[in-house]
């Protein structure tokens, strides 16, 4: 993407108002995003564009579905025939449905509970912006370079990584991108559909491991 992309979202998302996710996701909040079949619709399209840049051909592949939430990502990748770990911090969201398929783990995002080289792939829907909510932040910025490392560790090599995710602006976009390259060995940059479109923008982090 050109550098001189520029865009700004000026309505206010959940993660602009809220201290942290547990203050937006009380049970009324878990249970009109589990039952959205809009929602559900949306992060299948998002997760069927994540797969086109994955470009995965190993139809084995482990993946890691990381801010799974109630699972929309994962059941679709399951699916398909993948074999997928799902991860979220919220434990309502891992018990909304019945998800043991998907092997959910209750654990932070930055702090990742897996052992080296293990996974073929992550894919991130819709949960990165909750992470880097305080722009400039050293805490934002330190658990964005944890999850980071996490993400190179817990890699196979010649993996990837896919985050879609909704940043405020272009300047926290890049930011977030500048810091996975700059603190770990992970080569990669941005995707994004329909740029110029507020509505239909599309934000891809791509990220690979050789």
């Amino acid at each position: 993407m050109n550098d001189g992309y520029k865009f700004e979202i000026k309505r206010k998302r959940p993660e602009d108002i809220y201290r942290n996710v547990f203050d937006y996701y009380d049970s009324d909040e878990i249970s009109k995003y589990a039952e959205s079949k809009s929602l559900m619709n949306i992060q299948e399209k998002i997760t069927i564009r994540a797969l086109e840049i994955l470009e995965l051909n190993n139809k084995n592949a482990l993946i890691l579905d990381l801010g799974c939430g109630p699972g929309f990502a994962g059941i679709y990748l399951n699916e398909l025939g993948y074999k997928i770990i799902s991860i979220d911090l919220l434990l309502d969201f891992l018990r909304y449905y019945d998800i043991k398929e998907l092997s959910p783990i209750q654990s932070d995002m930055s702090f990742l509970p897996f052992r080296s080289r293990i996974f073929d792939a992550i894919v991130s829907i819709s949960s990165l912006q909750w992470l880097h909510r305080i722009y400039h932040s050293k805490t934002t910025i330190n658990l964005i370079k944890n999850l980071a490392a996490d993400v190179y560790k817990i890699l196979k090599p010649s993996s990837k990584a896919i985050f879609q995710f909704y940043p405020k602006n272009d300047s926290i976009m890049k930011e977030i991108g500048k810091i996975f390259i700059e603190s770990t060995p992970l080569e990669g940059g941005f995707i994004i559909d329909n740029p110029e479109s507020a509505k239909k923008r599309q934000i891809f982090l791509i990220l690979n491991k050789n």
